[in-house]
């Protein structure tokens, strides 16, 4: 498949996204490395339904971690590609849903033993954890690895920080965004668009690969304007800024 590429404007510095093709999915790193086991699709229909599954992301390491399971009619698919990765679903330690959405968490029940995180929820069994995420704070998991709060597309909805990889820092965004080329479609998704539109900068003032919801991942290259580096006042859109220092304090 051959790389997009598409510019995108944030105040003073701009953003170039650069899609990855679809024989890189395996990204290495230490101690984490990350393996697309499914990249995600959204298609219009010409009744006006859409058809649509969400990516599937693997990352191994310290901590054997699934970020999203993809809707229920890929269960066994999800099993077979766990099972090419000499895995069992018993051996996922971390299962991520970064929102509610059926085609993001449809295999949650293949993985019982597993602490489970659907947007800002978080849970062991019955058991569920305190946490900060709905007050814009990260939820750290070890020192490379964090869940961060990216609302907007719903209220809740997270993404998974990875630090230490061979591309640099990655974001699995979920559906925070929905593709590389994606500034056409993804309001129309969107539960509240100002509040997404600043998880969106944040995400690109931060992270060198995102891996969306719905398409290829692709490469972050931030190109300063007028000598000034191109940060975003998230904190308009927060009640504090604790949204923005959140993230700065990952970095």
């Amino acid at each position: 498949m051959e790389a997009t590429e598409t510019n995108y404007a944030c105040n003073s510095s701009e953003f170039r996204r650069s899609e990855l093709s679809d024989t890189e999915l395996e990204i290495v790193g230490q101690p984490y490395s990350i393996s697309v086991l499914k990249v995600g699709y959204c298609l219009s229909e010409q009744d006006g339904s859409f058809r649509a599954d969400g990516t599937i992301t693997l990352l191994t390491g310290p901590r054997t971690i699934l970020v999203d399971t993809g809707g229920p009619w890929d269960r066994d698919f999800l099993v077979k590609r766990l099972k090419d990765k000499r895995l069992d679903p018993g051996d996922i330690s971390l299962v991520v849903g970064t929102h509610g959405h059926s085609d993001h968490v449809g295999n949650l029940g293949l993985f019982p033993g597993a602490t489970i995180v659907v947007g800002c929820d978080i849970s062991e069994g019955d058991r569920y954890l305190p946490n900060q995420l709905s007050e814009g704070q990260p939820y750290p998991i070890d020192e490379h690895v964090s869940i961060v709060p990216t609302p907007g597309h719903t209220g809740r909805d997270v993404s998974l920080l990875v630090k230490g990889t061979t591309m640099g820092t990655v974001l699995v965004a979920g559906d925070l965004f929905e593709r590389c080329t994606d500034d056409d479609s993804w309001r129309e998704l969107s539960e509240n668009p100002a509040v997404q539109e600043a998880s969106r900068q944040e995400a690109l003032r931060t992270s060198d690969v995102i891996i969306p919801g719905h398409g290829l991942p692709f490469r972050i290259q931030r190109e300063e304007v007028d000598g000034r580096s191109g940060f975003f006042e998230v904190a308009t859109l927060w009640l504090d800024d604790s949204f923005a220092h959140s993230w700065d304090s990952l970095n």
